[in-house]
């Protein structure tokens, strides 16, 4: 017996101690560019999954009359929050009649104590229609959707909350959110993370069950949210390739009840964690008089006026040290459009002595090595990527391409250890399957009248100088191009301090895996040899970044050592008794 627990001591101080070299060991941008790395597609997994039928659990309406549902948070500035839900029942079919959203009211009531709400406030409703003017195709009209701004919040603090119509005796059950901190050099949300192109397949559910179990204070929705689009409105079964299995189709309709089931399948995490969405090219879904996004833009709150902008499509907003930048790759990005010069403006007013980290976040990435929308926004990227990199941009996120993939400092195609780091991540489960191929593979580089974007104009080019001068894909992995794996997942990041930042991506088939990643790296700032155009403040700069890691490896060196000894003293004293 006594043999039997000093094994496993052993065993535990050992693996203590490995996990701990493990942690050690994570890479830094410092140490990049990295030597690209590809990992193969694993052939034991499935490429894709089926959708939820909308009578699964998770997608079924469970409240009855007027009692909200699909209820949602969203930032509005440090100091206030966006709270979104819906009321009554949507109607589809050839014939229907919107509900009138003035039978209902839009009320939140939230305190600092459960069960006492000494505040409250109210907003607006609204409904919305999707419209075929096809024979055959059923029309959609909406439940009633609430918005409520609720101020005056302080931050870093917990707020119980109820949402719905008291007169009516229609309120939502006990709900809570916390605050983040205040712009600051010195706080951070704790744990940010960021999924494009979910869906509603089983895959979807993996995702958001491991996304939940990594308890983020906030959210970053990349677009491509539902695929109800990828539905005949017929309420037929949905497509990885709808133009393959609906050719008659008159129009790409779309099955708006499939937007409903996304709300209730989120609204365990969404109405406890703010998400900010940007919009993806699955939101188009055009319908009568040439109208689009019009689900999207009615269905979530954004602090467009906020900050700024005339236009749901893009806006900015702040969560601690970190600015945060959404922008339309599916309206006008022109220089000389209006969300350029927003743009522009909004670069011109941070100050980095206050928000130190630029995030910035768009549905298609400019940088992918993938056969699937390979150069597709290379006009996008032709118009708005110098100004990025002029205001020291310091990570950008994007979906589209369903896999996973994180670009080397990189700018206009040249490696650049002032270009921002351009991260992948539409991978979060959705029907469409992951995506396999490369462009640099023998017969996978598409051809130049291929990926054309469902807005703006085509802009593909071969390369003009480097390993791939002349063509138009590359013989090998691009240097650029990381690291890329064919695996569903999510990423999460954790600003350090001002220097850095930890970002880490999961995969789905680790779930359950305890510290195992599929792939992890500090992202550091240089802003001493980056330096930014805007605004620089009076704060004292941040410590260098090898000070930095120093302190941050010390302390993490020192919480792990005592909870080494730890272990170590109660499992001897349980090994002698």
């Amino acid at each position: 017996m006594g043999g039997l627990k000093f094994c496993t001591v052993f065993f535990t101080i050992f693996v203590l101690a490995d996990n701990f070299v493990a942690a050690q060991n994570i890479p830094t941008t410092l140490d990049g560019p990295f030597k690209p790395v590809t990992q193969r597609f694993d052939p034991s997994l499935r490429r894709g999954s089926d959708d939820l039928p909308m009578d699964h659990p998770r997608l079924k309406r469970n409240v009855t009359g007027m009692f909200p549902e699909q209820i949602a948070l969203a930032f509005s500035t440090p100091t206030s929050m966006w709270i979104s839900w819906i009321t009554g029942d949507a109607q589809i079919g050839l014939n229907v009649t919107a509900l009138d959203p003035s039978t209902v009211a839009s009320e939140v009531w939230y305190g600092k104590e459960s069960g006492k709400y000494s505040m409250n406030q109210t907003g607006v409703s609204v409904v919305y229609s999707q419209l075929y003017p096809y024979e055959g195709l059923w029309n959609y009209t909406s439940g009633i959707i609430h918005h409520v701004r609720i101020e005056g919040l302080e931050p870093e603090t917990k707020y119980y909350y109820k949402c719905g119509d008291s007169s009516l005796a229609a309120m939502s059950e006990e709900l809570v959110f916390e605050t983040l901190p205040l712009p600051s050099p010195n706080k951070y949300p704790p744990r940010i993370a960021v999924v494009g192109d979910l869906g509603l397949t089983s895959n979807t559910s993996t995702t958001i069950d491991h996304l939940i179990k990594n308890d983020p204070s906030m959210i970053l929705m990349v677009g491509d949210l539902t695929y109800a689009n990828q539905y005949l409105t017929t309420g037929g079964k949905g497509a990885s390739c709808f133009s393959c299995q609906f050719p008659n189709a008159p129009i790409r309709e779309t099955y708006q009840p499939r937007w409903d089931g996304w709300g209730r399948f989120m609204e365990p995490l969404t109405s406890r964690v703010p998400m900010m969405v940007i919009e993806g090219n699955h939101e188009i879904e055009p319908q009568a008089a040439g109208v689009t996004f019009k689900s999207y833009s009615t269905r979530f709150s954004v602090p467009s006026k906020e900050s700024g902008s005339n236009s749901n499509f893009y806006y900015s907003f702040d969560a601690g040290g970190v600015h945060f930048i959404m922008l339309g790759a599916y309206i006008d990005y022109n220089r000389t459009g209006a969300q350029y010069a927003w743009l522009q403006e909004d670069l011109q007013k941070i100050d980095r002595g206050v928000t130190p980290w630029v995030v910035a976040a768009w549905h298609p990435p400019w940088y992918n090595s993938y056969s699937s929308h390979y150069q597709e926004f290379e006009c996008m990227r032709l118009q708005m990527e110098e100004l990025l990199y002029q205001y020291g941009i310091d990570i950008v996120f994007s979906g589209h391409v369903h896999a996973y993939e994180r670009i080397n400092r990189v700018y206009n195609y040249i490696l650049d250890p002032c270009g921002p780091v351009y991260i992948t991540v539409g991978d979060g489960g959705n029907i469409e399957r992951v995506d396999v191929e490369h462009a640099d593979e023998p017969g996978n580089c598409p051809s130049p009248g291929n990926n054309k974007p469902e807005f703006g104009g085509v802009c593909h080019q071969n390369f003009s100088s480097g390993p791939a001068k002349g063509k138009f894909c590359w013989d090998r992995q691009p240097d650029w191009s990381a690291y890329r794996e064919s695996s569903f997942g999510h990423g999460i990041l954790e600003v350090v301090n001002s220097t850095y930042a930890l970002w880490t991506w999961h995969r789905n088939q680790e779930i359950y895996g305890e510290n195992s990643p599929g792939d992890q790296i500090y992202i550091v700032r240089q802003p001493h040899l980056c330096s930014a155009a805007s605004q620089d403040s009076h704060i004292a700069p941040p410590s260098p970044p090898k000070d930095a890691a120093i302190k941050f490896q010390t302390s993490f060196f020192n919480g792990l050592m005592i909870s080494l000894f730890s272990i170590i003293y109660f499992s001897l004293q349980w090994f002698w008794t």
